[in-house]
């Protein structure tokens, strides 16, 4: 093999004007051709492995940013062609009730939360070991854990840079310290199970405040930057009802809708060993009992011992208990927003949420 290079000057920074490749039958040739000159991503276009300013005719279609993508975001893509509730979307519209901000704006920060949103689901499902997602096999089990691991991390970074082009200089800040509050929920949810220790309802709270109202609160916060001075109220306990309220009605029908269970599988939390809400009162109230914790100990799939554990949450009161509590939060929600000066997109957005009045568990 024999590697030449055709060099004009030899500057800090060299970038490859043209490529060529000669190849016989026992030697293969490179020759590069290099000029001096500072160029950004702005100036050559798209970069090919790092390389830019590739003649086209000579480099195969595969190595352009937007082929690349294609292949390593296939997970990525595969989660968004099975689109979910929509709520963070909704909830955004919602708040522009009051905030009023441009609709590009709004539009932008939609795709941040989305994007943010759907790459998350990638990791929790690994994290989880789902096996389904939106009623459809989870994505790496069809791409492998390396690749989907691989595009979520660069979902991550590509909200980030739209983040960047809402051109403002505290949407930055505001990213950081949502998704550092996002992942230490979320940490704290994955300690809990791995240690098999049960939070108490306050520590529950407080990690679902981070981890679910990690994205709600990102939504609200690059939108109040975008909003007049008089629309800026502060929203941080409308956020944290919302959060508590969409977490724990989730843990809820997890364990209780077999709509749900066709979605992800039959009470996909006790395989898990997650501690959601109801399971927390359970262990909680009946400490001298010990069948919930040691079937959360087994990570179960044999759905006739679910169902035993599901018949024990019954009986200690935790779904009633759990239907309280979104009782509750369904009532102090609707106080804020009416103390904020109402908002009728936000009430009927809370009205999706509402359990019906009869609403029991499902395999009862």
């Amino acid at each position: 093999m024999k590697i030449q290079f055709s060099v004009k000057e030899s500057p800090t920074l060299v970038l490859p004007r043209t490529l060529r490749l000669h190849t016989t039958k026992s030697n293969l040739e490179v020759e590069c051709e290099c000029e001096s000159s500072w160029r950004t991503m702005a100036d050559t276009g798209k970069l090919c492995n790092g390389i830019s300013s590739i003649d086209s005719e000579e480099v195969p279609g595969e190595c352009s940013v937007e082929a690349m993508d294609k292949k390593i975001l296939q997970p990525y893509s595969y989660i968004c062609d099975t689109p979910g509730k929509d709520f963070r979307p909704k909830l955004a519209q919602a708040f522009n009730f009051w905030l009023r901000i441009p609709e590009d704006k709004l539009k932008g920060i939609e795709e941040v939360v989305q994007m943010l949103h759907n790459a998350s689901l990638l990791i929790d499902d690994i994290e989880d070991s789902s096996v389904l997602r939106r009623g459809l096999p989870v994505a790496h089990s069809i791409y492998g854990v390396p690749l989907t691991i691989n595009a979520a991390n660069l979902v991550y970074f590509l909200a980030l840079e739209k983040v960047i082009k809402l051109n403002h200089p505290e949407a930055t800040t505001i990213f950081a310290e949502q998704i550092i509050e996002l992942h230490r929920g979320q940490g704290m949810e994955i300690y809990w199970r791995d240690s098999y220790i049960c939070p108490t309802e306050e520590e529950y709270f407080e990690g679902v405040k981070r981890k679910t109202g990690g994205l709600f609160g990102l939504a609200i916060r690059l939108m109040q930057l975008f909003s007049v001075e008089r629309h800026r109220s502060d929203f941080t306990n409308l956020i944290n009802i919302l959060g508590l309220y969409f977490q724990i009605r989730d843990d809820y029908v997890n364990l209780c809708s077999a709509e749900y269970a066709e979605k992800k599988s039959f009470c996909e939390d006790l395989t898990e060993g997650k501690f959601n809400y109801c399971i927390v009162h359970a262990i909680r109230s009946k400490p001298e009992d010990g069948q919930v914790l040691s079937i959360l100990r087994q990570r179960t799939r044999d759905k006739e011992v679910k169902k035993y554990c599901v018949n024990l949450l019954e009986q200690f009161g935790s779904f009633a208990y759990t239907r309280k509590k979104l009782a509750e939060l369904d009532k102090l929600a609707s106080q804020e927003v009416e103390r904020l000066g109402g908002n009728a997109y936000l009430t009927a957005l809370l009205g999706e949420l509402k359990l019906p009045d009869n609403s029991t568990c499902g395999y009862q």
